[in-house]
């Protein structure tokens, strides 16, 4: 394709990636972790803010089961581009071994570290069992944020001469991915929140004004910053553009019926599998709301969503089958926005 033949004029905002590394059909975890690394440097070279990496325990679809010790490779294998967390799940840890260990990260690559915290816990009873936590630890997590900041403050009054070193006093920019009483939280504590239309506008809309009506200034953060995170595939057509979606939506749809999250499938083998009508709507309510299209429709849908959520960071989360296909995706989103490409992308 053309150099520059997919440019639509852009709407400047910042777009930065999520990448949950999952597994393909015919690969497997090791392999998968290699691939998230490798991807983190073409994105970098495409121009996009921040790379981000999940943590997920006993998903066998998914590789991303300890976000800092892969943040840790994402940075040795880059050289410019922010690397974080979206997100470490505290209520699995304890505040001061998180503290601890972005402190380690931060030292070693310096400015360029991010720290998305989430509230989940382990899906299952078996895995929260071997993580040693409970379900309800999840309603705690407020306390284990605020004792995280005091341990990166060095103001931890909890925990008489406790230290988290070497993360003490060094600056972790700290987002919460969060909704409803959670985006409450991220104002109440003056932190960047990150959120995604999980249940259609109206709800994501509501969070985010709540955000930022009760947003208090912090140390972190002197105004309310949204993240909206979404998926957004971008090809010729808007049928080859929602064909790279279905595989992923096709492994949630999956997951939620089945309980198990498989690898990523071809969209032929998925589509030809001979899908029933009640898994044929499963799938379009998956695929709906994510942004697929030819240039010039996402970068319309992208700017509308811009523009109704007023966010300032767009978070995108796009996996397919086809990692080819994946690249020049994003590469059509980098073209789209106007993103600066800094070196020849595989």
């Amino acid at each position: 394709m053309p150099a520059g033949s997919w440019r639509v004029e852009p709407k400047v905002i910042r777009l930065s990636v999520l990448d949950r590394s999952p597994t393909r059909r015919g690969g497997d975890a090791p392999r998968a972790l290699r691939e998230t690394v490798a991807f983190a440097r073409d994105i970098e070279a495409l121009g996009y803010h921040r790379f981000w990496v999940s943590e997920h325990h006993s998903v066998p679809g998914v590789a991303g089961s300890a976000p800092t010790v892969l943040a840790a490779a994402v940075a040795s294998a880059t050289e410019r581009i922010r690397v974080g967390t979206g997100g470490v799940m505290l209520p699995n840890h304890r505040p001061l071994v998180v503290a601890e260990q972005f402190g380690v990260l931060e030292s070693l690559f310096p400015g360029r570290i991010d720290m998305g915290l989430g509230r989940s816990v382990g899906f299952t009873g078996g895995v929260r069992q071997a993580l040693g936590h409970e379900k309800d630890d999840a309603d705690r997590f407020g306390d284990q944020v605020r004792e995280l900041l005091g341990f990166l403050a060095g103001d931890q009054t909890g925990y008489p001469g406790v230290h988290a070193i070497p993360a003490e006093g060094l600056r972790v920019p700290t987002f919460l991915l969060a909704t409803g009483a959670g985006a409450r939280l991220a104002a109440e504590l003056g932190l960047p929140l990150v959120i995604a239309p999980v249940r259609g506008e109206g709800p994501l809309l509501e969070a985010i004004d709540g955000y930022r009506s009760g947003f208090r200034p912090s140390a972190q953060a002197s105004r309310p910053y949204v993240v909206v995170s979404t998926a957004i595939a971008v090809a010729e057509t808007a049928g080859q553009a929602r064909r790279l979606l279905i595989p992923e939506a096709w492994s949630t749809v999956y997951s939620r019926t089945h309980g198990v999250f498989p690898p990523l499938s071809p969209v032929e083998e998925i589509l030809d599998g001979g899908l029933s009508e009640r898994d044929q709507e499963r799938l379009d309510r998956a695929l709906d709301g994510q942004i697929a299209g030819t240039p010039a429709e996402v970068a319309d849908r992208l700017a509308t969503l811009v523009a109704t959520t007023g966010a300032d960071e767009i978070l995108v989360t796009t996996s397919t089958f086809d990692q080819a296909e994946r690249l020049d995706s994003y590469r059509g989103l980098a073209e789209i926005a106007g993103l600066r490409s800094l070196a020849p992308v595989s």
